[in-house]
This record gives C-alpha cells, structure tokens and sequence, in this order.
C-alpha cells in the first residue's frame, strides 16, 4: 500500500466554498480512478502549531505503486489539481510512502 500524503499552503483569499469544493473533487476521485483504496482530507487542526503554514491536507491510499504511478497523469487527477487545486495554493509538499 502506499500512503499518498499532500500538504498545501491555502492562498489567503481562499474561500470556504473552493476548499468544499476541492474536497468534493478530491474525494470523487476514488470512484473514478482504478487503485484508490480511500482518500481524506481536512484542514488543520493541530495544537501544536507546527504545520508551516500548510493549512490543509489530504492522504490518498493506493493498492500499490504501480496504482499511484497511474494516477499521476490520469485525467481526472489532472482536472481536480488544475482546476481546483491550483487556483487557490501558494505552495504544495507532496510525501509518499510504501508500507
């Protein structure tokens, strides 16, 4: 299995409506894209006040690596970070990891 971890630094102007939004295309993608095992996402809530200024989150689980390797170009993976994604990010840190 691997562990897709995604964190974004939000724009400051950023609504909660696009982040809603963003969340509904993100969670979409499991039914659409072949070897996502379950996505979650949220904003942080942590009390430790070390998350850089990343402000939201979300982990895709995929069955394998090969799974994850087609997601990456798949076309609506594409269209939820183009048109969603994107639009409303200062800065992205992307962690993978296989367990």
């Amino acid at each position: 299995m691997i562990e897709h971890i995604v964190l974004l630094k939000l724009k400051p102007d950023t609504t909660e409506q696009q982040v809603r939004t963003l969340t509904n295309a993100l969670l979409k993608m499991a039914d659409e894209i072949p070897g996502i095992e379950d996505i979650s996402a949220g904003m942080n809530n942590s009390p430790e006040e070390k998350n850089n200024g990343f402000t939201y989150g979300f982990i895709v689980r995929f069955s394998d690596v090969a799974a994850r390797d087609a997601y990456l170009p798949h076309p609506v993976h594409r269209q939820a970070a183009g048109e969603y994604l994107r639009p409303i990010v200062d800065d992205v840190l992307v962690f993978d990891y296989e367990h």
